[in-house]
């Protein structure tokens, strides 16, 4: 029989291979280091091994640092191959879906290791401290399946190529699936030990996850009323809240020491997170062990952050910028003032340099003019580019969002709640406190706008929370999945802007007064640059609206936006696009497989 544990091309050569008739079995292969269980699980010590490569796993079980937000509102546009923008395009299919999010050679590693501790010898708390990270990879590989596809097959063992039923068996429900991976993960947040390493799963990794996982699944039941799941929605939130709450009696905290956006800048630019007791997981990268990340890419490169994100930023008296007078109208000189201090040290602002006392960096117009620096930066110590710094997976700073969204979803967050959450994040930055009560008396129009679906005696509350996740959790990947639960995938067909340009000509983007950049309709057409003194207009960098890169909104004036999003319009069908299609070839081999509802 073919396995699903393998990729498609190797279940087609299955598939043929069957039906010539032959009888090789090869779900009896032990997976990849043709490890015989008879002969290696026998020590704690054996476990340790084995559940290490776990860390190394990619794909739908991969736990890494997300660095971006590219496939969600936040990106003004991105230059590289997004399956979110295409689907939202209509460019998606059955046939042309990724198919390697169909893989279940992951899954098949951790069943393996849970087939096979019978013969295990050693300290019973050490042997179920592994089974619990081999329960939590197993509950992080369908979780990541649960978000793409909704209802998927669930295993919990090594298949037989005998096991035709369970080989060609229908989907299982979401309920099921969603009970098994809160199972794994109470039994890892009850079994895996707190101590050790930070790069390495300890309870408390477990435990947030479960938070995690409760808090999605928990909205998404309560705002996908055509689950008709809304009724079970409060069991995980409830479990989001306790589970934070025990978290945040372990003696976790923000790292703060007055700095405000330098210490927030810190957390993701550092060379050296192991002391750090904001991190609950964290992978490390080493430049002497030749061990670097990719997040010197973030920079200017494919994509910068949408003009919406930026107006999500409060000023510092904790009022909303876009109830500032003429928020709509500040040149991209003037937004970052009285902000937030986190919106600088994510936002290229005026003035940042990517080398130490270097020239500063120009805005491109052509990629909006927000630049990502969240997790760019050099060590003033070394002067070693980013790619070696340590990458946060998991922080405490998630588990007060957390907290504090599970309490408002249940309607009982107090203000003591909010200051034990929301305002330790924004005493850190350097912004006013939140007041549950006046946030409830008037609340935001312009989030109220973004989020229809908030409707509780919470909605001032419930938004501001919404603001704060995106802007304390910005760029680290969490968008697109908060955008699904909530039900808010409208977000994304909204055409994306940039920055303010209020007329044609040159614009100072450094912050020093002098011009850097001039926008102009065509290189024949200078006009707008002829009173620039020539040893200042000799230096600008020169964009052009006829070049089809851009265009602004009222046409020589307005926010940038981008033709494509004229070409091509963002539709997304509520539908069917909160879930992907499986691959066709998956379909083809097992007939029992449905597709998700729309596709």
């Amino acid at each position: 029989m073919i396995s699903r544990y393998y990729t498609p091309l190797v279940l087609v050569i299955l598939a043929i291979t069957l039906i010539t008739g032959c009888k090789k079995n090869f779900l009896e292969r032990p997976p990849q280091t043709s490890i015989d269980p008879k002969d290696f699980f026998k020590t704690t010590a054996d476990l340790e091994t084995y559940t290490n490569g776990f860390y190394e796993m990619d794909g739908m079980t991969a736990l890494g640092p997300g660095t971006d937000d590219v496939f969600s509102d936040n990106i003004s546009v991105y230059l590289g191959g997004s399956e979110v923008d295409n689907m939202i395009r209509g460019k998606i299919s059955a046939t042309t879906v990724n198919v390697k999010s169909w893989e279940w050679k992951n899954l098949r590693r951790i069943n393996y290791m849970l087939n096979n501790l019978q013969d295990v010898k050693g300290d019973q708390a050490t042997i179920d401290h592994f089974k619990g990270i081999a329960r939590f990879y197993r509950a992080n590989f369908y979780f990541a399946m649960l978000k793409r596809y909704g209802d998927v097959p669930y295993y919990t063992t090594v298949l037989d190529a005998n096991d035709e039923a369970a080989l060609y068996k229908a989907k299982d429900p979401r309920t099921l699936v969603a009970d098994s991976i809160r199972a794994d993960l109470e039994y890892a947040a009850s079994h895996v030990k707190p101590g050790g390493s930070a790069t390495r799963i300890t309870k408390w990794a477990s435990m947030s996850m479960l938070a995690r996982f409760c808090l999605y699944e928990g909205t998404f039941r309560k705002y996908h009323d055509e689950s008709g799941l809304q009724g079970t929605a409060n069991t995980f939130l409830e479990r989001a809240a306790s589970a934070s709450q025990e978290i945040m009696g372990a003696g976790f905290s923000i790292y703060n020491t007055g700095k405000k956006g330098e210490d927030y800048q810190k957390v993701f630019t550092s060379t050296d997170l192991s002391g750090n007791k904001e991190i609950i997981f964290y992978q490390d990268y080493d430049q002497a062990l030749n061990r670097s990340n990719s997040t010197h890419y973030v920079f200017d490169w494919q994509w910068s952050l949408s003009k919406s994100l930026a107006d999500t930023y409060l000023m510092l008296d904790g009022t909303p910028f876009t109830s500032s007078p003429g928020w709509d109208k500040k040149t991209f000189a003037d937004v970052f003032k009285n902000r937030d201090p986190r919106m600088s040290t994510t936002i290229m602002p005026p003035g940042f340099a990517t080398n130490l006392g270097g020239i500063p960096n120009k805005i491109r117009p052509t990629f909006g003019g927000y630049a990502q620096i969240k997790f760019y930066a050099i060590d003033p110590s070394t002067k070693v580019y980013t790619e070696f710094t340590d990458l946060p997976v998991i922080r405490y700073a998630e588990i007060l969002l957390i907290n504090a969204e599970a309490k408002a979803e249940l309607g009982t967050i107090t203000q003591t709640d909010a200051d034990l959450t929301i305002n330790i994040l924004r005493n850190r930055a350097g912004v006013a406190p939140l007041n549950i009560g006046m946030a409830n008396a008037n609340p935001d129009q312009v989030l109220a706008n973004m989020y229809p679906q908030v409707s509780s005696g919470n909605k001032g509350a419930l938004l501001e929370i919404r603001r704060e996740r995106n802007v304390e959790l910005a760029c680290e990947g969490f968008r697109y999945a908060d955008l699904l639960r909530w039900k808010a995938g409208k977000l994304l067909e909204r055409p994306t802007q940039g920055i303010y340009v209020p007329k044609l000509g040159a614009m100072d983007v450094t912050g020093d007064g002098v011009e850097d950049i001039a926008i102009l309709q065509s290189p024949e057409q200078t006009d707008p640059i002829a009173g620039i003194p020539d040893a200042i207009r000799a230096k600008l960098v020169l964009y052009y609206l006829n070049s089809n890169s851009f265009y602004l909104s009222n046409t020589t004036s307005g926010f940038i936006m981008f033709p494509e999003n004229l070409n091509t319009p963002r539709l997304f069908d509520e539908a069917k696009y909160y879930y992907f299609p499986i691959p066709f070839q998956q379909v083809l081999l097992n007939p029992k497989l449905t597709q998700p509802k729309g596709w």
